[in-house]
C-alpha cells in the first residue's frame, strides 16, 4: 500500500519540486564560498516571508532546537523570564529557562481561549521586570492562535525582549516580525513551509543579539548558541557543517510559498470551512476562540477510542490525521490543513474519511462533513 495522505499538523506533505531539489548533487558547504551566498539568499527569502529586516538563520535541528536555542542564548542564572502560556508548548518554555539557570514566571491563560491581552496588560502593570518573554503563536496540540500582533508590542513597551514560537503558524498565518516587534521568531521546516523535518528557521533582532553580547557569562551551549551565527557570512565559517541537501530543499519550499500570493487567504478559508463542517455535523471543537488557520482540533465523541479511529482511517481510507498528547491525549483529533495540506480536495477527503471511520464505530452525524465543507468554501 502506498504511503497515506498526510493530514497531520506537521510533518506535512512535501511537494515534488522540493523532493527533487534535495536529490541534486551538492558541494562541501564548509569550504565552497558559493554555498555561503546560497545560504544567505535562502535566509533573505525567509526574511521576506517574515516581513523583517532582522537577521535570519537556518539551524540544523527540528523546530524544538529553536525554542531551546533562544532560551540558551538569552538566559543567565537568575534572569526573570515571563512565560505566557495557554497550552502545552507555551508551558514547555519554562523547562528550557530553568535548564539554563533562569527563573520562569507564568502568566497563565485559559486553555480553551486565546491569551487575554487586557489581563496580560494588568499583570504587566504590576510586574514587568523580565529580561524576555515567551509566547506561542499557534499551540499545535490544541489549535490555539494567540494575538502576537498585540502581545509583543505590549511587552516591548515595557522593555521586555520577545520570543515567539511560530513553528505551527509560520507560512500559514500572517506574521510581521518588524511591525509586531518580535525579537526572536522561530519556525520549523516541516509545518506550513512543507519541507521535510530537520530545520529551524529563526529571525534575530539587533536587540536580541545585543542582549547575548552583553551577557556576564558565556552561553552555556555550543549547538544552541545563536550568537555564534552572527558573523558567519563575513567570516565564511559555519559553527557546524550545514545539512546542505535539506537547505537546498528548504529554499525551494520557501519559494513555493512566496509565489503563492493567496496562501494566507486560502488557509483562512479552508480552516473556516473545516470548522463549520465539523460543528454542523454535530461534533465539538476543543477550543472556544483563537482558532488557528493551520490545524482544527475536534473533541473525540464520548466512548470512542481515538487511536482505533485513526488506525481505521489509515487502513481503510489511507488518510493520516493526529491525536494529541499531554493533557489532551485521547481527547481530541487534529486535522492539519497547513502548507501542502491546505488544499480543498485533501481536506474534503480527510473529512469524508474521518466521518466514515467514526460512523464505523457507531457515531451518528447530522450532516455530511465533506459536502458541508465544499459548500462553505
Amino acid at each position: 500500500m502506498k504511503n497515506p495522505m498526510i493530514m497531520t499538523p506537521g510533518p506535512t506533505g512535501v511537494r515534488e519540486n522540493v523532493r527533487f531539489a534535495r536529490a541534486i548533487e551538492t558541494t562541501n558547504p564548509d569550504l565552497d564560498g558559493r554555498f555561503y551566498d546560497f545560504y544567505k539568499e535562502t535566509c533573505e527569502k525567509i526574511a521576506k516571508m517574515l516581513k523583517t529586516k532582522n537577521e535570519v538563520r537556518v539551524l540544523s535541528g527540528e523546530g524544538i532546537l529553536g525554542l531551546e536555542a533562544a532560551c540558551a542564548s538569552l538566559t543567565e542564572k537568575g534572569d526573570r523570564v515571563l512565560i505566557i502560556e495557554n497550552g502545552i508548548f507555551g508551558e514547555g518554555f519554562a523547562d528550557f529557562v530553568k535548564l539554563y539557570g533562569g527563573d520562569p514566571f507564568f502568566f497563565r491563560g485559559d486553555r480553551k481561549h486565546k491569551i487575554n491581552v487586557e489581563e496580560l496588560k494588568k499583570f504587566l502593570d504590576k510586574d514587568s521586570d523580565f529580561k524576555y518573554a515567551t509566547v506561542v503563536h499557534c499551540d499545535t496540540p490544541s489549535g490555539m492562535l494567540n494575538d502576537i500582533d498585540e502581545i509583543c508590542p505590549l511587552l516591548k513597551e515595557r522593555g521586555i525582549l520577545t520570543v515567539v514560537d511560530s513553528v505551527a503558524a509560520m507560512g500559514g498565518e500572517d506574521i510581521n516580525v518588524d511591525e509586531w516587534k518580535i525579537d526572536i521568531a522561530l519556525g520549523g521546516s516541516q509545518k506550513c513551509i512543507s519541507a521535510p523535518p530537520g530545520l529551524t528557521l529563526v529571525s534575530i533582532s539587533e536587540a536580541a543579539f545585543k542582549a547575548m553580547e552583553s551577557r556576564k557569562t558565556p552561553i552555556a551551549s555550543f549547538y544552541c548558541n545563536l550568537l555564534a551565527w552572527k558573523t558567519y557570512y563575513e567570516d565564511k565559517w559555519f559553527p557546524y557543517t550545514p545539512p546542505i541537501s535539506d537547505i537546498v530543499g528548504l529554499k525551494v519550499a520557501v519559494e513555493n510559498l512566496l509565489e503563492d500570493s493567496d496562501i494566507i487567504l486560502r488557509h483562512d478559508k479552508i480552516a473556516s470551512a473545516t470548522r463549520a463542517a465539523v460543528v454542523y455535523a454535530g461534533l465539538d471543537l476543543y477550543i472556544k476562540d483563537g482558532f488557528s488557520n493551520t490545524v482544527t482540533v475536534i473533541q473525540v465523541p464520548h466512548g470512542i477510542d481515538d487511536k482505533k479511529v485513526r488506525d481505521y482511517m489509515v487502513n481503510n481510507y489511507n488518510v493520516m490525521i493526529a491525536g494529541s498528547f499531554g493533557y489532551l491525549e485521547g481527547r481530541v483529533f487534529r486535522i492539519g490543513h497547513m502548507g501542502e495540506g491546505a488544499r480543498i480536495e485533501k481536506v474534503s477527503y480527510a473529512l469524508f474519511a474521518l466521518q466514515k471511520s467514526l460512523e464505523h464505530y457507531g457515531v451518528k452525524f447530522n450532516h455530511d462533513m465533506s459536502k458541508t465543507f465544499l459548500e462553505k468554501f
